[in-house]
């Protein structure tokens, strides 16, 4: 029967779903919310963007952006509407949260081969062709049978930063610009510190209170591309200025010289109307976020539209269990796709919902498995985290390191960058064709 049940409405599921109904495939999408919400949502729409309203770099040239224009030639739906809902972010894809969500939603509610059903998937499928795609915060009944299905799971921690208002920003301490000046200078507003400054705020920050762990996660192991600012500062008094809080690239108008230490907000929404606390993410309790970061000296008196969370996420030992093109090897007619699978950040997520919907809907049809190649980036991540040989299996983002050297050796990194992009794309271009897919 020619159908089909993706169980979850993030990035990942929306792009199987979308791709499963270009394919022809009647396909059923489960998403629990608004019935059930996980810690770290709030909205009722598809697709709800978390941690940040950022989907990386839109440069070719850069690990982020060659994933983007290969998802582009798949026919993306979250690109299709992050286009939409895009907000000025400089050199990166920023969007309005509320309106790319929103977006999402009605195309999905608008394609007749997709039924959008609203309720809680308490277990996976033991038969049919069903495309997991629940996030690292499933639901703990659906968790639990996801655990039993993989044999053990494992788990990491993810942080969320600090939402200020525009209003509330003191804009004679603070300045407009982007790093380097690329972008727009209202894309960013920077708040300089001066080395006192700095160092208070260090001080105060790495000794600051944070919120009990569940008996569950007395352990946690943070991903580093998501680690809590407090953690960070526990590591040096100037792990943060190399960091989150990296001055490189900036000038301070009222001084003429590179700040010390620099907080950036990056925009919201479309409005400008919030700022997100850019690289903050934090897992310290409520009060201890209002006073430690009132200390810096342009959000002394910030209203916070949203303080900084932390909650657990949980990935399967995908090397173990999945095959490249993102089927489960103990269970014909299963496929995982998105963060649950080890693939880090939005887009990501989303490609690898593209991939397990293409060959969801190429099992339906009896033909093989679409094996994307290693020189593209989505082929890339597909094979890391379905690699045998990966020893201490962790999330994985986009990234020009894991994707095989080019044919001719290059030695500045920006034309070996530009390489690599144009290498990607070609090879990716090709596939689809072949397999008709494009």
């Amino acid at each position: 029967m020619n159908r089909a049940t993706v169980i979850g409405g993030g990035f990942a599921g929306v792009e199987a779903a979308w791709r499963l109904a270009r394919e022809g495939v009647r396909t059923t999408l489960i998403e629990m919310k608004p019935l059930k919400y996980s810690p770290a949502h709030t909205m009722p729409g598809l697709a709800e963007p978390v941690c940040s309203n950022s989907l990386k770099s839109q440069r070719t040239a850069s690990a982020s952006g060659l994933l983007k224009a290969e998802m582009r030639l798949a026919g993306s739906l979250c690109l299709a509407c992050a286009d939409l809902a895009r907000i000025p972010a400089g050199g990166a894809l920023a969007v309005d949260r509320a309106l790319f969500s929103r977006l999402v939603t009605e195309r999905i509610e608008n394609e007749p081969l997709i039924e959008l059903v609203r309720m809680e998937a308490l277990e996976v499928p033991k038969k049919g062709v069903c495309v997991v795609a629940a996030g690292p915060l499933a639901s703990d009944a659906l968790a639990l049978s996801i655990r039993a299905l993989c044999g053990g799971a494992l788990s990491f921690y993810d942080a969320a930063a600090p939402i200020v208002t525009a209003e509330s920003i003191d804009m004679s301490r603070a300045f407009p610009q982007s790093r380097y000046g690329r972008g727009e200078e209202s894309d960013y507003i920077n708040c300089p510190l001066n080395r006192e400054e700095y160092e208070r705020f260090h001080a105060a920050l790495a000794v600051a209170e944070v919120a009990p762990l569940r008996d569950f996660d007395r352990r946690p192991s943070y991903y580093e591309g998501c680690m809590p600012v407090e953690v960070l500062a526990k590591r040096g008094s100037d792990t943060l200025r190399f960091g989150p809080m990296k001055p490189i690239g900036l000038r301070d108008p009222a001084t003429g010289h590179r700040p010390w230490a620099v907080l950036q907000l990056r925009k919201e929404n479309l409005e400008g109307s919030l700022y997100n606390m850019v690289g903050f993410q934090t897992n310290l309790v409520f009060s201890e976020q209002k006073r430690v970061f009132f200390m810096i000296p342009a959000l002394s008196n910030a209203e916070f539209a949203r303080l900084g969370v932390m909650h657990r996420n949980t990935f399967i030992d995908s090397p173990r269990l999945l095959d490249s093109g993102l089927s489960f090897r103990a269970r014909e007619g299963l496929f995982f796709a998105g963060q649950i699978t080890g693939v880090e950040g939005y887009m990501e997520s989303a490609a690898s919902g593209i991939v397990a919907g293409i060959n969801a809907a190429r099992l339906l049809r009896g033909e093989t498995p679409l094996v994307f190649p290693p020189e593209t980036m989505t082929g890339a991540l597909c094979a890391y985290i379905s690699d045998p040989s990966v020893k201490d299996f962790q999330p994985m983002g986009a990234n020009f390191g894991i994707l095989p050297p080019p044919d001719l050796p290059v030695k500045d990194k920006q034309s070996r960058y530009e390489a690599y992009a144009r290498r990607g794309i070609e090879k990716m271009r090709e596939v689809l064709q072949l397999a008709n897919h494009c």
